[in-house]
């Protein structure tokens, strides 16, 4: 297509290529009657450049680890991705395409992670893709820094538009790009200058160039440039050469293009489903106008041989790995973000009668996985020392891209999707911790860690009102409650230092996301809870009695209540048992049989939780929990004030009796 003006019909090869992708777009939005036509129409040339010409891939082997990352953080514009997948030959079908955002099919209104061949994370939520992007960068770089750009040697490209960037976290993430220098991350700017409502300059006014300039990015403004295939392969490839700044590439593009009437307008963002704009895009771009979902032969094999082109340097990288003098245990627990030899064997175990913080425990555990868990990469959001992430190595900056230790300042929101992005390149096991009340912050990043399966370790302390002097705005009520509501989210909070080892284990162990939320204040150490594989049940009888009048069932530092009110009772002569429910998810995936043994039929519950009462009516007849938030004062205080004390958990058990 190269320097052709834009209106003027080009039948070359490459022009051909480029509508085709223009059409299939059209055509899957039009079957469809949904989805977003414009975007995908306007960065056609962007894509084509960037699969025939700059990335480096093999369609055949979508997971080859060394491959370059492509992420389209604008994921409404989907049809972009699949119908590059389905050209260039990621295996996505014509029948796939005709059935875009259909039930069951592999081509949803967003990319999906794991559900659809060369899509390298979810996206939809506006943002998040580049934050992904960044944490995917950060992988690359530490990687290539501890096995040699022999093994790790690839770029992470990733396409942004006005929503993007509009959106709080790409403040966040731009700047923490900017400030570890990450040389091989390119982000291309859509600057289309339309959102949903209408003109971006509705509400939109920033300086993107100045902005990206002052986070310390390079910035290459390419105006008009949305159509010229060779100006944007030479600014792409003069992004790949700066070493030390990640680059912003901004094209003026003109969405819907060459669309006669809806180019350039806010309908183009959305569906564009009028049978004679889309014939008159067709006739523009020399198609059939009533032809659909049309491949020609010599444009389908130019691509496939795009998608083919990686296929040598993939041979040849697995051939460097072969020779290499990597252990391969330690290579294989690396990639899969797990333990060497699958064992975390030499966790601590902590007396029972030492008082310790979660919190603590926590940092111990990590401390003693650095080794066994190689993938470990551990920091907090300007809370590392006080969230039990600070662990005893070195940190990861851009001198030292090796380090292990990540400082990510105080940007909640961009440090969940850096970590998505982390754990979904693949190589690292991100652990990322701040208090559990700004887990609100980072809600968007865990949702989609969830919906994505990304191994990703959220740590989340100070959990209760025991945060104490900081009052309402810092004690988190809610919290637990909404974030056992999330699928695919294990949630863990565990009642000791023994209970916090085995749910680090079991992060380690498991596939998706895991949260693990600990205190601030100290907890006794129990007895009974170092017995092997408890937490893994997701609750078990702490405390067992022959024929108990009553159980008490608490989380976190509410079981230390619970054992105690147990002996107050047992001094009255009522029978109690304690159980411990770390964690509520766990316990539903056990058989019926496990779970009736843990709460015998006719036998009443009081669940003890210093937070919401939200869906303890599953297990408890009663609850002694939090129905309003917090106050100022002392943690101990608090608790007394609450009711969260061994002799109010005995009277609200003889008041359920």
């Amino acid at each position: 297509m190269g320097n052709d003006e834009p209106g003027v019909m080009n039948t070359t090869l490459e022009a051909r290529q480029i509508n085709t992708i223009r059409a299939l777009a059209m055509d899957a939005v039009m079957r469809a009657r949904s989805g977003h036509t414009g975007t995908a129409m306007a960065l056609a040339p962007l894509a084509h450049v960037l699969f025939t010409r700059i990335l480096r891939y093999d369609a055949a082997a979508p997971d080859w680890p060394d491959r370059d990352r492509f992420i389209l953080s604008a994921g409404h514009a989907s049809m972009l991705v699949y119908a590059m997948a389905h050209l260039v030959g990621y295996g996505v079908t014509l029948d796939d395409i005709r059935d875009f955002r259909q039930l069951g099919s592999i081509t949803p209104g967003h990319p999906e992670y794991g559900l659809t061949p060369g899509v390298e994370v979810t996206t939809g939520p506006l943002g998040q893709g580049l934050a992904n992007a960044v944490g995917m960068a950060m992988a690359e770089r530490g990687l290539r820094s501890r096995l040699g750009a022999d093994l790790v040697d690839h770029r992470t490209f990733v396409i942004v538009s006005d929503g993007d960037l509009m959106e709080g976290i790409s403040h966040e993430a731009a700047s923490l790009a900017g400030h570890q220098q990450l040389g091989r991350l390119v982000a291309v700017y859509d600057d289309n200058h339309i959102t949903i409502d209408g003109s971006t300059e509705l509400a939109l006014s920033d300086d993107a160039a100045r902005r990206f300039e002052a986070y310390g990015w390079h910035v290459a403004d390419l105006g008009e440039a949305a159509e010229d295939t060779d100006a944007l392969e030479r600014a792409i490839r003069e992004a790949t050469l700066v070493s030390d700044r990640p680059s912003m590439i901004i094209v003026r593009s003109h969405i819907g293009y060459p669309m006669p009437s809806a180019a350039d307008t806010s309908a183009a963002h959305g569906a564009i489903t009028d049978a004679e704009e889309i014939a008159a895009a067709k006739r523009a771009m020399g198609m059939d106008p009533e032809a659909t979902f049309v491949v020609d032969d010599d444009v389908v094999q130019a691509y496939r041989s795009a998608g083919a082109h990686g296929a040598t340097e993939r041979i040849e990288w697995e051939a460097r790995l072969a020779a290499s003098g990597h252990d391969r245990g330690w290579l294989e627990a690396l990639w899969s973000a797990g333990a060497v030899n699958g064992e975390l064997s030499d966790l601590p175990t902590f007396e029972a009668g030492t008082q310790m913080a979660t919190r603590v425990a926590a940092n111990r555990v990590l401390d003693a996985s650095l080794d066994t868990v190689p993938a470990l990469i551990s920091g907090g959001a300007d809370l590392t020392g006080n969230t039990g992430t600070n662990v005893t190595a070195e940190v990861l900056s851009a001198a030292n891209p090796s380090g292990r230790k990540l400082y990510f300042g105080v940007r909640e929101h961009a440090m969940g999707a850096v970590a998505n992005g982390m754990a979904l390149h693949g190589g690292v096991l991100p652990v990322v911790g701040t208090f559990l009340v700004f887990s609100d912050y980072m809600r968007p990043a865990v949702r989609l860690a969830a919906l994505s399966g990304a191994k990703t370790v959220f740590v989340w302390t100070h959990d209760s009102i025991g945060v104490g002097e900081d009052g309402p705005t810092h004690q988190p009520v809610e919290h637990v409650a909404s974030l056992r509501a999330i699928p695919g989210l294990c949630v863990i909070r565990p009642a000791d230092a023994n209970e916090t080892s085995q749910a680090w284990q079991i992060a380690v162990e498991r596939d998706g996301p895991t949260a693990l939320v600990l205190t601030r204040q100290n907890v006794p150490v129990l007895d009974g809870t170092d017995r092997p594989s408890q937490v893994a049940s997701g609750a078990y009888v702490l405390i067992d009695t022959p024929a108990p009048a009553v159980i008490l069932a608490g989380t976190g530092s509410e079981v230390q209540c619970c054992t105690a009110a147990a002996a107050l009772l047992a001094a009255d002569g009522i029978a109690s048992s304690v159980v411990s429910m770390p964690s509520w998810d766990l316990f539903e995936s056990q058989d019926a049989e496990y779970r009736a043994a843990v709460f015998p039929p006719g036998v009443p519950v009081l669940g003890v939780e210093a937070g919401s009462a939200m869906g303890w009516d599953r297990y408890a007849d009663a609850t002694v929990t939090m129905n309003r938030f917090g106050a100022s004062a002392p943690g101990d205080h608090l608790m007394d004030h609450f009711g969260f004390t061994a002799p109010a958990i005995a009277d609200a058990a003889r008041a359920l009796l």
